[in-house]
């Protein structure tokens, strides 16, 4: 199911939070299944509330705020709205923070104690000393610290998360945890210098609740698309004592071409299979299985490798699938309420490597288009926006490669190269 997450915009407004607060709430009291599905994963009182009482639940507005805030990563409705009344200098401290400006850092927050523990850019993030830990700055660490910064834990993980070890060293030394579910930040991210970190200390493979099987579903199933780390990490995974299925599909999430190739040797039929969610990412290894699992661009359930090769940033793989003639106008299955049917140049369009400044060159669509992908066959899609100031439900019924990416809101999830091929 889709996990609401957002920043705040540019110029942040108390009325919007407060506008999408009394919609949610009417959503709430209307049924709305996505509305529901938000309370459950934000408002700690209903985590564990089943859909039936959930619907005839007493919601209040309150509620409602306190579920808003969680989307922007802010503990409580009071602490959102001092992260927007504090904007102005907020924005001050994220700027001298990336510059790496210790002495302005330290006379913003002398003057404004109170940013010490408000999030600077994001709940992500977090506040000041978090904040500097994504980025590495460790002098600017140890400054805040000495100013009363109480997030070591957070910046802790997001030093981890983004792979900065010479600041998670300090920071395990100075007050840090190796607290049950450390591993999942660089699972998220897939860096494998951080999760070799915590490897090496001999944290636990779970998450906080202590499923074992949690971290390895986060690695297939994240929005980040480093295939280098996601390989290393799998086969720490695999040295862990995890067994992975021998499978062409995890042949593809592992970047492994010759074993895919022995898959192909023994079956050439799949290289035109097309593959269900629950394949791709199986629920045996703890991914869902609501039918909403993993995070893309262009939806990939139904998809063939070569849909999958590419959605996932595997350039060898995408050589040996051209190299054995695979489709490139292979069309996605189409689902029972009509969605699907799209061809590989959708997903090399619009896709989490873009998002991830990747495959931001075209050299992908060149590829497909001199293997004779078509730019006129259409199909009807949908994808459910998160991470962005209006979460909803994207639809586009019978478009083309080009018309899918011109139209899609999440500009950054658009490979504009590629597309700017298909447009006159």
């Amino acid at each position: 199911m889709a996990t609401v997450s957002r920043n705040l915009p540019s110029r942040p407004h108390l009325d919007v939070p407060k506008r999408e607060a009394r919609e949610l709430l009417k959503q709430f009291r209307a049924g709305n299944p996505e509305a529901l599905d938000r309370v459950r994963r934000q408002h700690p009182r209903f985590k564990k509330t089943g859909a039936d009482n959930l619907a005839t639940a007493e919601f209040r507005l309150s509620d409602a705020q306190l579920v808003i805030a969680r989307e922007y990563g802010l503990s409580h409705w009071a602490d959102l709205k001092r992260r927007i009344t504090s904007h102005s200098l907020a924005q001050a401290l994220d700027a001298a923070i990336r510059a790496d400006d210790r002495e302005t850092v330290v006379r913003i927050l002398q003057s404004n104690p109170q940013l010490l523990h408000i999030p600077v850019w994001s709940g992500n993030w977090g506040p000041p000393m978090s904040h500097a830990a994504n980025l590495g700055r460790l002098e600017i660490i140890q400054a805040v610290a000495q100013l009363g910064a109480r997030d070591f834990q957070h910046a802790f993980d997001r030093a981890v998360l983004q792979g900065r070890l010479e600041c998670a060293r300090w920071l395990l030394e100075h007050g840090a945890k190796l607290a049950p579910g450390i591993i999942m930040g660089a699972c998220e991210t897939l860096k494998a210098s951080g999760f070799r970190f915590l490897d090496e200390l001999n944290v636990p493979y779970t998450d906080a609740r202590g499923d074992r099987l949690a971290p390895l579903a986060l690695v297939l199933e994240t929005y980040c698309r480093n295939s280098a780390g996601k390989h290393e990490i799998l086969d720490l995974f695999e040295k862990r004592g995890y067994e992975l299925p021998d499978t062409p599909i995890m042949a593809v999430h592992r970047g492994d071409a010759g074993r895919l190739k022995e898959h192909l040797q023994r079956d050439a039929s799949l290289i035109q299979r097309r593959f269900a969610l629950g394949e791709i990412y199986p629920p045996e290894l703890g991914c869902g299985d609501d039918g909403r699992a993993g995070m893309h661009g262009t939806p990939v359930d139904g998809g063939t490798l070569l849909h999958l090769a590419i959605e996932f940033d595997e350039q060898e793989i995408f050589d040996l699938l051209l190299a054995r003639s695979a489709d490139v106008n292979a069309r996605a299955l189409i689902d029972a309420e009509g969605f699907g049917g799209h061809t590989p140049l959708f997903n090399a369009l619009v896709s989490m490597p873009a998002a991830c400044r990747r495959q931001r060159d075209g050299a992908i669509v060149r590829r497909l288009l001199a293997g004779g992908a078509s730019k006129d066959l259409r199909a009807t899609l949908r994808k459910f926006l998160d991470w962005c100031e209006t979460p909803r439900w994207h639809l586009a019924r019978e478009v083309t490669p080009a018309e899918w990416a011109n139209g899609f809101p999440e500009k950054g999830w658009v490979n504009e190269e590629g597309a700017s091929l298909l447009n006159p």
